[in-house]
C-alpha cells in the first residue's frame, strides 16, 4: 500500500514539473527573441563603423590631420627600426613559403656477412658447457 501511494506521488509530481517547464517556456523564447536597447545601440553603432570604413577607403576612420600625422609618423619609425624597404607595406599579414631541403644520405656503410653455420662439434661443445654450468648451480 505504501509502494503504491509513493509512486502515485512521484508520477504527480512529475507532471506538475513538465506542466511548470511548459509554462515557462514562453517566457524564456521571448526574452531570447527581444532584444535589449543597449544591444541594438552596440549593433548599431558597428553598422555604423562599418559604413564609414568603406568609406574611407582603408584609411583611418575619422581620423583628425593630427592623428594621420602621428601614425606616418610611427609607420616610419618602424620601418626603421625593422629595416622595412620603401614601398613594403608591412601592416598586411606576412606570406610565408617554406621550402624543404633535400635529404643528405647518411655515410654509414655496413657490410652485412652471411653468418657460417657452427660444425656440430661446436654446437655440441656448448650444449654441454651449459648443461655443466647448470648442473654446478644447483645443490
Amino acid at each position: 500500500m505504501l509502494a503504491k501511494a509513493g509512486t502515485l506521488l512521484r508520477v504527480c509530481s512529475q507532471a506538475v514539473k513538465a506542466s511548470r517547464d511548459l509554462s515557462v517556456t514562453p517566457i524564456v523564447y521571448k526574452a531570447a527573441t527581444s532584444t535589449d536597447p543597449i544591444q541594438q545601440l552596440f549593433v548599431d553603432k558597428i553598422r555604423l563603423y562599418a559604413q564609414k570604413s568603406k568609406e574611407a577607403g582603408g584609411k583611418l576612420v575619422d581620423a583628425t590631420p593630427a592623428v594621420e600625422a602621428r601614425f606616418q609618423s610611427e609607420l616610419h619609425r618602424v620601418e626603421q627600426t625593422y629595416g622595412v624597404g620603401k614601398g613594403e607595406d608591412f601592416t598586411k599579414f606576412p606570406t610565408f613559403s617554406f621550402k624543404d631541403t633535400p635529404l643528405e644520405p647518411v655515410s654509414v656503410q655496413v657490410e652485412l656477412k652471411p653468418e657460417e653455420p657452427d660444425s656440430l662439434d661446436d654446437i655440441l661443445e656448448e650444449e654441454i658447457h651449459w648443461i655443466e654450468a647448470i648442473g654446478q648451480r644447483t645443490p
